[in-house]
């Protein structure tokens, strides 16, 4: 937006702009939703891995899956446009539908939260256990002669795992409603199951680790984990559906945005939020872009952040946000 033109200074006209950390369709949004109705392509959606593992059915709408461990890791994720903590409220509920599903030993399928960094590390390695980190999702063990497990998965940057649990299973040809919930300051994520509007499961069982510590979450995927590197010979082969999925977020780190000349400095101001780090930047031509304030905390206040040296000719101004 225009900066204000002062008398006293006429030839300087600054224009300040908001750092892209968020997806256009989630600047003003806390929600993102996707039905299927439409190519999910077009609203940002992407694949990494085996593209032949996701297809967009128009027709029912749907996502058809296939969860494959002899397979590469491979998501069909969206961007979430911003980074969660333990210290924030978040959630994630869909509708999943499986044809089919078969296993050996324990290896599950996954529809959650993750770190797209992390998750595409060669190293990434989500059946050995200890080679996973910045996770939260659902997972469904399938029976394999000690009975199948629902999980609410998370683990932490030292992929040190908590997780709720129930020992039931998920019938073929069933839509099932799953409802995924973190709580800030929790060290795991929550789950229901509905089955016909009805409550099948809340995951009652809980296994807690006391080291858990903090994980950084800004991903949205459907994933299908590779098995190839299981050190226990685990493998998962399933197909099913995912529909009408939605993620509440937390708002945006940078709110009420707004900027002006003060005492010769161009100075900007904004609600900000607990937990986030702001720097304010200065470019000539939006491509080179140099810190000129930083290390300013969030404190759900209005904060504000000036150019102690402003140029004497136009200039681009933009708010960072951070999470430490």
């Amino acid at each position: 937006m225009p900066g204000t033109k002062l008398k006293d200074q006429p030839m300087k006209i600054c224009t300040l702009a908001l750092a892209s950390l968020f997806a256009s369709q989630l600047v003003h949004a806390t929600t993102l939703t996707e039905n299927f109705s439409t190519n999910p392509v077009q609203h940002g959606w992407q694949i990494w891995g085996n593209p032949d593992l996701f297809r967009w059915d128009a027709n029912q709408p749907n996502l058809e899956v296939t969860w494959d461990s002899t397979q590469p890791n491979s998501y069909f994720y969206h961007p979430l446009g911003t980074v969660l903590t333990t210290n924030d409220d978040f959630s994630l509920a869909f509708d999943l539908q499986l044809a089919d599903a078969t296993a050996s030993g324990f290896f599950e399928l996954a529809v959650g939260f993750l770190n797209i960094r992390s998750a595409t590390n060669a190293n990434f390695a989500r059946g050995t256990g200890t080679d996973s980190p910045n996770l939260a999702e659902f997972n469904f063990f399938p029976d394999t002669g000690w009975g199948p497990t629902l999980s609410a998965t998370v683990t932490d940057t030292n992929s040190t795992f908590n997780f709720l649990e129930d020992f039931s299973g998920l019938d073929n040809g069933v839509t099932y409603h799953i409802a995924l919930q973190h709580a800030a300051g929790a060290a795991t994520v929550s789950a229901q199951v509905f089955s016909g509007g009805k409550l099948y499961s809340t995951l009652p069982v809980p296994y807690l680790s006391t080291n858990f510590l903090d994980f950084r979450l800004d991903t949205i995927a459907v994933s299908s984990y590779t098995a190839t590197n299981d050190p226990w010979g685990d493998a998962l082969l399933a197909h099913g559906t995912v529909a009408n999925l939605s993620v509440t977020l937390p708002p945006p780190p940078v709110q009420n945005l707004s900027g002006q000349f003060l005492s010769g400095q161009w100075q900007v101001q904004f609600l900000s939020r607990t937990h986030w780090q702001y720097a304010l930047e200065r470019s000539t031509n939006l491509r080179q872009w140099t810190t000129v304030a930083e290390g300013i905390a969030g404190n759900d206040t209005n904060a504000i952040a000036a150019d102690p040296a402003p140029l004497a000719g136009n200039c681009f101004y933009r708010v960072r946000a951070d999470r430490p």
